[in-house]
């Protein structure tokens, strides 16, 4: 038995070592990979109130995709807007921060793409009633982050359900900001990712009612420079095997993520 325990040991640890080699040299040799992101977007990434650690789904899954590829995960703190300008200029090797794969940054970034998402229109709990279906909030006020594609699927989705009585869209400071106005009476409803509002739904339990289905589809994604061929597919692999090896589906299951799975990771599949 023991010498079986070792035998997989040392066939885990070749494993590991064989994604590890795949990895560009720069990154090999070093021994870890640079990972940017904003740690304000639960269950997906958040600074766990208790002890201030970095907790979420993602993570979580950056760990596990360090421990596939071999490497240590640094990450690395920064804003919104420097997403993109980190990865043009090297100085990060990924972004794993609730990031969605748009066409439009196909050029500066290519997505793994890990997790499928969409905007999900919700209500004040108490005003339920009111909004037995998402084509009740035409001519009402609805707020989402203007950070972020909600504000075009909101009106895209407006005009072909609404007809001459449109959604009015308030812009939104984030997805937070969006909750604080619909508490305050400010808004009628409110569209954040689906990927987040279970666990939203779970910290403030009565707050707050789903109105209809996502109106859009969207994939969250591992954002990598184009340029680097070799890290995208061996992240797109590690990935892969985290699906294949069941430890996925398990960290779906304790972040609540489960409705939000695929079943295969995918290179720049966002629209």
């Amino acid at each position: 038995m023991k010498r079986l325990l070792v035998a997989t040991a040392f066939l885990g640890a070749m494993h590991a070592s064989a994604m590890a080699a795949e990895l560009p040299a720069e990154i090999a040799k070093r021994g870890s990979l640079k990972v940017a992101l904003v740690p304000n977007y639960p269950p997906m990434e958040f600074r766990d109130p208790a002890t201030n650690a970095l907790s979420g789904f993602d993570i979580d899954l950056g760990e596990a995709i360090g421990r596939k590829l071999g490497v240590k995960i640094e990450w690395q703190e920064t804003s919104f807007a420097e997403f993109m300008p980190s990865i043009s200029t090297g100085r990060v090797d990924a972004i794993l921060s609730g990031f969605t794969d748009y066409a439009s940054r196909h050029e500066v970034a290519s997505f793994v793409d890990y997790l499928r998402s969409g905007p999900q229109f919700f209500v004040q709990a108490s005003r339920k009633a009111e909004f037995k279906d998402a084509v009740a909030l035409c001519g009402k006020k609805v707020g989402a982050s203007r950070r972020t594609m909600f504000p075009a699927q909101i009106a895209a989705w407006s005009e072909k359900n609404c007809g001459g009585n449109p959604i009015q869209f308030v812009g939104t400071d984030g997805s937070a900001d969006a909750r604080t106005q619909l508490r305050q009476g400010r808004i009628d409803a409110a569209a954040q990712g689906n990927e987040t509002l279970p666990y939203i739904m779970d910290l403030e339990p009565g707050n707050y009612a789903t109105v209809g289905e996502p109106i859009a589809q969207q994939f969250t994604g591992i954002a990598l420079p184009v340029k680097e061929k070799a890290l995208q597919q061996a992240m797109l692999e590690a990935v892969d095997a985290l699906i294949a090896d069941g430890t996925y589906k398990t960290l779906l299951a304790k972040w609540k993520l489960t409705d939000n799975a695929i079943e295969k990771a995918t290179i720049n599949a966002g629209q």
